[in-house]
C-alpha cells in the first residue's frame, strides 16, 4: 500500500519507489496523494496489505502521522510493516534526528532524502520475509 499522506500533492517519489517495487515482483496498491491515515488504514484492510509506505514532501509529516501506529493497531494491523520517505522535516538539524522521531512513532523504516529506491525493496523484502517467516 502506497500514497502521499496530507495535504502534499508531491508524488514523484512515491512513484518512483511503485515503479521499483512493481519491478521487484510487489504487487503495489496505490492511493495517489492527499491520503488521509483512515483512507492508509481501510486501503490495507481490504487488501491484507503486509505494509503501508507512506510519503511525504512537505516537511510536516510528524505532524501528519502522529497516532498513525496507534490507529493500525486499533484496526487490527498490530503487524503491518510502516515505512516513510521523503523530505519529513523542515530543517537540518531535525534531519539529523528524523530516523529516531518517525521510530519512537512506530515507523519500521525511514527514508530521508538520498535513500535509493533498492534501498527500499531490499529493506521490504527482507522485513516481508521475516514477517511471513521465509523468504518471499
Amino acid at each position: 500500500m502506497t500514497g502521499v499522506i496530507g495535504e502534499d500533492v508531491h508524488v514523484v517519489g512515491i512513484r518512483v519507489i511503485e515503479n521499483a517495487l512493481r519491478d521487484s515482483g510487489f504487487k503495489v496498491h496505490s492511493l495517489g496523494a492527499q491520503v488521509s491515515q483512515e483512507e492508509f488504514i481501510q486501503a490495507a484492510l481490504e487488501t491484507n496489505a503486509d505494509a503501508i509506505l507512506i510519503s511525504s514532501l512537505s516537511g510536516h509529516a510528524e505532524i501528519l502521522v502522529s497516532s498513525f501506529r496507534d490507529k493500525c493497531v486499533e484496526a487490527g494491523l498490530g503487524d503491518i510493516i510502516l515505512y516513510i520517505g521523503g523530505n519529513l522535516v523542515l530543517s537540518e538539524a531535525q534531519m539529523e534526528n528524523a530516523g529516531n522521531i518517525f521510530k519512537n512513532l512506530g515507523f519500521d523504516g525511514v527514508y530521508l532524502p538520498g535513500t535509493t529506491p533498492n534501498q527500499v525493496v531490499e529493506d521490504l523484502t527482507v522485513a516481508i520475509a521475516g514477517k511471513r517467516g521465509a523468504a518471499i
